[in-house]
C-alpha cells in the first residue's frame, strides 16, 4: 500500500430528526445562503424543518440548482453571496446542490478573472472558500463528506470537476427519513452511483492493501443486500439508513487511501452527460462494464477477487456479467440503445473532446482517446 495522508474535516450528524441540530451548527451572526434545487424539499417537509431550525438566523435563499448544476446558475448565486455579504453556505438537497454550493463557495472568494478556471485546473490552486454545511436528502455522490464538485457549463457543453481541501463541508446532516419520498429513479441512480464510486477506487490491481479491499467489498456487499430492498420498501428506515451511510463511506476518501484508483468511467461519463443530458448514474452504468471488458487482463486479478467475495463466482467475465445484471435488476440500462443514442456518434464526440484536451485515462494511463472510442462503440 502506498503512503498517504487522510484528511477529512467534515463532521457527520446522522440519524432521525437531526435537522434540528442546524441551530447550533450554523453561525448565528453571519448571513447564510440557503441553497436548494426545485420544490421537493418543500413538499417533503425538509424546507420547513430547516427554516424552523434557523429562525434566529439571517437567511438568504437561492433555489433552482439543476440536476447537473450549471456554471451559469452558480454564478447568479455568487452574485447573491457578494451582494448580501454572505459568510456561510447551507446546501439542502442531493449531490448536485452540494456540488453547486462548493463551487459557489470557492468562486465567491476567487480573485482571478474567470471562476471557470477553478474547474479547468481541477482546483489545483484553490486554497480559500466560504464554509459550507449540508443537509443531505439524496444519497449518491458522497459530496457531503469530500472536497469534490462537478459543474456543467451550458455555453460550451462541458462538465468538469475540481477537488480541494478547502471545499470539504464543515458539517453534514444525514437524516434517512428525508429520503423516503424520493422517486424510484433517483434511488436507483444513487445505488448505481455509489457502487461505481467504490469500484473506481477498488477495481484496479492488487496493491498489498487487504484492509482497503475489505472495506470496499463490505460497502459493495451492503449495496447488493440493501439496494433492491430500498427500492421495494421505501418506508423501511433501516434499509434507507444503510444505503445512506454506504453512499457516504463510498466517497469520503477513506477507501481510496494508499491504493491505485481508476476514474476513467467517471471522466467518460461526464462527457456523455454534457453531450446527451443523461443522468450521471446512467452514463456510469453504460461505461463501466465496457472499461472492465477492455481492460480484462490488467484488472483480472481484482475482478476475480471481487467476483469471489461479493458474488461467489470464479471468473472475471462472470463478475462483469453479475454487475450488469445487478444494475439491470435495479431498472438501470447498461447499453446506449436503451436511450436511442448512436454508440458510434458518442464515440466520435468523446474521442474528439479528449483529443483536444490531451486526455489519457486509467490507472495505467493507457486509455487514449482512440481506446475510449472503442470502449464506447462496444456499448451499443
Amino acid at each position: 500500500m502506498n503512503n498517504f495522508v487522510y484528511n477529512n474535516p467534515t463532521r457527520i450528524i446522522f440519524g432521525k430528526d437531526t435537522i434540528r441540530e442546524l441551530k447550533s451548527q450554523v453561525p448565528e451572526k453571519q448571513p447564510v445562503l440557503m441553497l436548494y434545487g426545485g420544490g421537493s424539499i418543500k413538499r417533503n417537509g425538509v424546507y420547513a424543518q430547516v427554516k424552523r431550525a434557523l429562525k434566529s438566523h439571517r437567511v438568504v435563499e437561492f433555489s433552482g440548482i439543476e440536476a447537473n448544476p450549471l456554471y451559469e446558475t452558480c454564478m447568479k448565486a455568487v452574485a447573491d453571496v457578494r451582494r448580501n455579504k454572505v459568510q456561510f453556505i447551507l446546501a439542502v438537497g442531493g449531490g448536485s446542490v452540494l456540488d453547486a454550493a462548493k463551487f459557489i463557495a470557492a468562486a465567491a472568494c476567487y480573485k482571478g478573472k474567470d471562476p471557470w478556471s477553478i474547474l479547468r485546473t481541477h482546483g489545483a490552486e484553490l486554497t480559500t472558500a466560504l464554509p459550507v454545511g449540508t443537509v443531505l436528502t439524496l444519497p449518491a455522490t458522497g459530496s457531503e463528506s469530500n472536497g469534490s464538485s462537478v459543474i456543467s457549463r451550458a455555453a460550451t457543453a462541458e462538465k468538469l470537476h475540481f477537488t480541494a481541501d478547502c471545499a470539504f463541508p464543515v458539517f453534514s446532516i444525514l437524516d434517512p427519513q428525508t429520503t423516503v419520498s424520493l422517486p424510484r429513479k433517483q434511488v436507483r441512480n444513487g445505488i448505481v452511483d455509489t457502487t461505481v464510486h467504490v469500484m473506481e477506487q477498488y477495481m484496479t490491481y492488487p496493491a498489498a492493501a487487504p484492509l482497503q479491499d475489505r472495506l470496499a467489498e463490505s460497502i459493495l456487499q451492503t449495496l447488493v443486500e440493501v439496494g433492491p430492498g430500498t427500492l421495494r420498501n421505501p418506508e423501511d428506515y433501516d434499509l434507507r439508513a444503510s444505503f445512506m451511510w454506504s453512499a457516504t463511506l463510498a466517497l469520503n476518501t477513506l477507501i481510496g487511501c494508499g491504493v491505485p484508483q481508476d476514474w476513467s468511467t467517471h471522466m467518460i461519463g461526464h462527457e456523455l452527460t454534457a453531450f446527451y443530458g443523461l443522468d450521471h448514474a446512467e452514463t456510469l452504468a453504460i461505461v463501466m462494464p465496457g472499461v472492465w471488458t477492455h481492460e480484462l487482463k490488467r484488472k483480472e486479478a481484482k475482478l476475480k477477487q471481487y467476483g469471489k467475495r461479493v458474488w461467489d463466482v470464479r471468473t472475471a467475465r462472470e463478475a462483469i456479467a453479475k454487475t450488469e445484471r445487478f444494475f439491470n435488476a435495479l431498472g438501470m440500462p447498461t447499453r446506449f440503445g436503451a436511450y436511442q443514442i448512436d454508440a458510434d456518434e458518442a464515440a466520435r464526440k468523446v474521442r474528439s473532446r479528449f483529443a483536444e484536451r490531451g486526455t489519457v485515462l486509467g490507472e495505467h494511463n493507457n486509455l487514449t482517446p482512440s481506446v475510449v472510442a472503442a470502449i464506447l462503440r462496444s456499448r451499443a
